[in-house]
């Protein structure tokens, strides 16, 4: 027990001094709160204009576990195909097997939407579903404008005027 003794005294004055540095700071720290002036920028004096990036989403995360897993899967492949033949059939129901375990976690990140990036994109709300009998009236109203002259020449023309 005299052996320990040394480690034992270590180990309090460890603990006493982190303690007393903590107390320490607490009762040494000013009590001010930070003013404006404390919360600006720095250096450039710049405010900036966006806020921070956001946290990645998991979806970030579980293509990096399917990545993970087929690199893996990929590593263990060379190997086994140096060896082959002298495995034989064992050789080949180990590989499936464990390409079975691999597959089955791919269908478990895809069931839990890994690889959906979110929404699909879709045309604005206003726009009108595309048909022949929209494209049509499209064009006659881009006619009508060109060589209409009531119309006034700064009026928009093409696909993109608004109706």
């Amino acid at each position: 027990m005299a052996d320990y003794l040394p480690i034992l005294i270590l180990i309090i004055l460890g603990f006493l001094f982190a303690s007393l540095s903590f107390i320490a700071s607490a009762l040494l720290a000013p009590k001010k709160r930070p003013t404006s002036a404390k919360i600006a920028p720095y250096e450039c004096g710049i405010v900036p204009g966006i806020d921070p990036p956001t946290r990645f989403p998991v979806r970030f995360y579980l293509v990096a576990m399917i990545f993970i897993i087929f690199d893996i899967e990929v590593v263990f492949l060379y190997p086994w195909a140096v060896i082959f033949r002298q495995l034989r059939s064992f050789g080949l129901v180990e590989v499936l097997v464990f390409a079975a375990v691999v597959f089955v976690s791919l269908l478990f990140l895809v069931s839990n939407g890994a690889l959906n990036w979110g929404p699909s994109k879709r045309l604005a709300g206003g726009m009108p579903s595309r048909t022949s009998d929209s494209t049509i009236g499209r064009i006659s109203s881009t006619a009508a404008v060109a060589t209409d002259p009531t119309i006034p020449s700064s009026a928009p023309a093409g696909p993109g005027r608004a109706a």
